[in-house]
């Protein structure tokens, strides 16, 4: 299973969305050189007003693109860096990646998966409506987050869109993703 980077995107500063780039840093255990939530602890709002001293597992944020084309039939028009997710891929599911999985994008860089990214009501403020469609209920009333995957860094390098990304699952047993 392996895929494709299509989009790169870092913000220097707190804001929604993240401007597409020509390419982007990783930064081995801190995340994308000068953004704002690269860091050893966390670095997004809400959590360090809970703990500013927690792990940092939300350092790199990626999206599968094939989000925007179902969010687009519902009618929402989103790009790469809308959703504020730093790496866009196409061609795997990330959802479905266990806890641990190694994302090798381009030559040198390597990522951890953590686990899923917990959208909140900024969505909403995006595009009105918008969380529903990243945020649902399966057949058995299950919540189905689908706004990307979190992950960590684990070695660096850049990373540019047309990188190829190689999937290595861990050792099983396999644990499922959960929000982080």
């Amino acid at each position: 299973m392996n895929g494709t980077v299509t989009a790169v995107s870092s913000n220097g500063r707190y804001s929604f969305t993240k401007p597409n780039r020509d390419s982007i840093t990783l930064l081995a255990g801190l995340g994308v050189e000068g953004d704002v939530h690269a860091g050893v602890t966390v670095r997004h709002r809400s959590r360090v007003a809970q703990d500013p001293t927690q792990p940092n597992l939300r350092q790199v944020h990626l999206i599968h693109e094939e989000l925007f084309a179902e969010v687009g039939g519902a009618g929402y028009r989103v790009a790469p860096g809308e959703l504020g997710e730093n790496v866009t891929t196409r061609g795997i599911d990330l959802l479905g990646l266990p806890v641990g999985t190694e994302l090798r994008l381009g030559e040198d860089a390597m990522l951890v998966v953590t686990g899923l990214r917990n959208p909140c009501l900024q969505i909403d403020n995006f595009r009105n409506g918008l969380l529903k469609q990243v945020v649902g209920r399966d057949e058995a009333g299950n919540i189905v987050r689908k706004a990307g995957i979190m992950s960590v860094v684990k070695e660096g390098g850049v990373v540019r869109p047309g990188d190829l990304i190689k999937v290595k699952l861990p050792d099983g047993p396999h644990r499922r993703l959960d929000q982080v």
